[in-house]
Order: C-alpha cells, then sequence, then structure tokens
C-alpha cells in the first residue's frame, strides 16, 4: 500500500491510498465505512444527444466522483472491492454508483480517522516493501506450498509425486525438483517446514542447484504438515525473523495465550459483556476483536473505550484460525492486568 496523507487536523482530513496487493483491498475493507466520503475518477455512462428516435447506447467515459458510503464488499477471488455510495460530488448528484477497486486504483478517503485505522495503514505500507512470504511444507511424496496473505494463508500449489523413478532420479528427487521449479519465480522469504528430515534435505538440494533462492529460505521444525504446519510456523515466531510486519504470529500468540488463560482461570475476558466490565475496571491490557465485529457501532464505542484507558487493540482476521476461534468466544476478548471477578 502507498499513502499520502493530507493535512489532518485532530486526526480528520484526507488520504489518498494506492493498494498494490489482495492484502491491500483486504486492508481497505476495514478502513472504509458507511458514511465515510470517497473521491476517486471511475467510469460513469454518459448519454450522448442525437436527433435518432432510438437513442444511442450510452457510452462510458471517465469522471471523478465523490460518493456517501453506503457498502462495502471485499470480493477475494475477484481481486476487486465494491464501494456503493450516493454521488455527492460531479456528475449525476444525488445517483447511485459503485466504485470497482483494484490493485493499481487509487482512491482518497475523507473521514475521522481512528488510531487503529492509522495503525493499519502504516502496516500496510511497512508490509508492500517486502516481497510476500511463502511457506512450503514438505514431507515423503508430498509438497504444499502457502502463500502468506495478511488476512490469512494462500493455497497456491499442492505437489504430489510417487516412488517411481524417472529419468534417473528417485521418487525424492523428482519432489524435490518440481518444487524447486514451482518456487523458482518467487522473489519472497521461503519457510521450508514440516516434521522429520526431509524438510533439511530439500534445503540441501536448493543449495546446490539454486543457491539464491536457498538464501532467502528458513527451515522450520514442525509436527504438522500442510495448514497445520503453517500455523505452527507463525506460532514459533519463524515469520518474525523474516519480517517484523506479519500479523497473524501475534494473532496466533495472542490466541493461544488467551485461550491458555481462560483455561487456567487466568486474567482474560470475552464476550462484550465481559470486556465492558474489565474495561470499567481499568483491568484490560489487549483487547482482540474480529474484523467483522468492527463494522458493529457498538463495538467500535467499545473499543474507543478500551483505548482511553491505554489498551492496545488488536484487530483478528477471521479468514484464519485465530479469528474463528475468537467468533466462538463472541468475536471480542481481552488480556487483562489482573483478574476481574
Amino acid at each position: 500500500m502507498k499513502a499520502e496523507f493530507g493535512e489532518l487536523k485532530k486526526n480528520s482530513g484526507e488520504i489518498r491510498l494506492f493498494p498494490e496487493s489482495l492484502d491491500d483491498l483486504w486492508h481497505l475493507k476495514h478502513l472504509v465505512r458507511s458514511g465515510d466520503r470517497v473521491v476517486a475518477t471511475t467510469f460513469r455512462s454518459m448519454d450522448a444527444a442525437t436527433d435518432k428516435l432510438r437513442p444511442e447506447k450510452s457510452e462510458k467515459k471517465p469522471v471523478r466522483l465523490g460518493i456517501r458510503v453506503e457498502k462495502v464488499e471485499f470480493h477475494h477471488h475477484a481481486g476487486r472491492l465494491r464501494i456503493s455510495g450516493v454521488i455527492e460530488h460531479g456528475v449525476d448528484e444525488g445517483f447511485h454508483h459503485t466504485l470497482n477497486v483494484e490493485t493499481g486504483y487509487e482512491i482518497a478517503v475523507i473521514k475521522d480517522w481512528k488510531s487503529t485505522d492509522l495503525e493499519r495503514i502504516d502496516r500496510a505500507v511497512k508490509a508492500s516493501s517486502a516481497g510476500v512470504t511463502h511457506v512450503v511444507s514438505i514431507e515423503e511424496g508430498e509438497a504444499q506450498i502457502f502463500r502468506i496473505r495478511q488476512f490469512g494463508p494462500e493455497p497456491v500449489k499442492t505437489i504430489t509425486v510417487g516412488s517411481a523413478k524417472r529419468e534417473g532420479m528417485d521418487g525424492r528427487g523428482m519432489l524435490f525438483a518440481e518444487v524447486a521449479s514451482s518456487l523458482a519465480g518467487i522473489s519472497g522469504p521461503v519457510v521450508i517446514a514440516g516434521p522429520g528430515f526431509v524438510k533439511d534435505d530439500f534445503a540441501a538440494h536448493l543449495r546446490s542447484h539454486d543457491p539464491e533462492l536457498a538464501s532467502r529460505c528458513v527451515i522450520a521444525e514442525t509436527r504438522r504438515v500442510g495448514r497445520g504446519a503453517v500455523q505452527e510456523v507463525i506460532g514459533q515466531g519463524v515469520l518474525d525473523r523474516i519480517t517484523e510486519d506479519v500479523q497473524l504470529a501475534r494473532e496466533v500468540r495472542l490466541m493461544d495465550e488467551l485461550l491458555r488463560r481462560i483455561g487456567t482461570g487466568g486474567a482474560a475476558a470475552y464476550g462484550a459483556k465481559e470486556v465492558r466490565t474489565a474495561i470499567d475496571f481499568g483491568a484490560v491490557e489487549e483487547v482482540l476483536v474480529c474484523d467483522e465485529m468492527m463494522l458493529d457501532a457498538a463495538v467500535e464505542a467499545l473499543l474507543e473505550q478500551a483505548e482511553s484507558v491505554r489498551a492496545t487493540v488488536v484487530v483478528v482476521s477471521t479468514a484464519f484460525e485465530p479469528g474463528e476461534q475468537l467468533m466462538a468466544l463472541g468475536g471480542i476478548a481481552a488480556l487483562l492486568r489482573f483478574p476481574v471477578r
């Protein structure tokens, strides 16, 4: 994400945002809310004057519009964010229009910015300067490649190879060659994960055949394979050693700590009612809230109250397991400075 800040007065004003990846569109989904004003260049149908009895098909031309947002939808598989609302500035004022925001598209958002919004922008801007991290879960006969998005791990490819030999290569050699070929176009860091020695042998294969790629690889020992291995990698803090911006590592660690405290009767609260009580006592240290809950005005007010007592707010993605766990607890929870009973 690229961001250009206008003159903000008490965190109120215009910020121009340039999404560069699917991650950035996901961030925009949670930055743009109903009631905000968004200005962008878009295409609008323009009826041309004609002497014919039947009007010609309207032509779409680029125009600069400002809309008052009513609805925001993130279409993950289409790689598009749809922002709908009423036109307040430009042609056809008072009519509805939808902005189809894709990577490379610039929008200006004018609103009262919350501290969590500004923190999210800062995180997205920092993340754009680093290559996307991939995790390779590898075991005997099979490998799975995942791309680490900021909303969760995205499966890229599964490679399965039998034990039969081909062109002088055994099954393991064939697997290593195919995985290395699949990673050839990746420019960012790669984590090689899995149980046993297969991962170490694959890393040795890369050092012999692709030293440049091998220099960007980190090995992680995990008990599980596949998506489970990815979560273990995140929980171990491996991604933190690669880039400080991978939010998922923080989410996994915080959820693990929350569940540990709940299980032992420690200093934790979950559900809006319990969290509100803890805030009233000034006991809240960190609030964990699911991204989808941020659209609830009552939850936003609760988070502002938490920040007023110097609590940290962490937005957790529901696209990944920690977010699913948090939703099962009511969508909001807190780690406390001391127990509240």
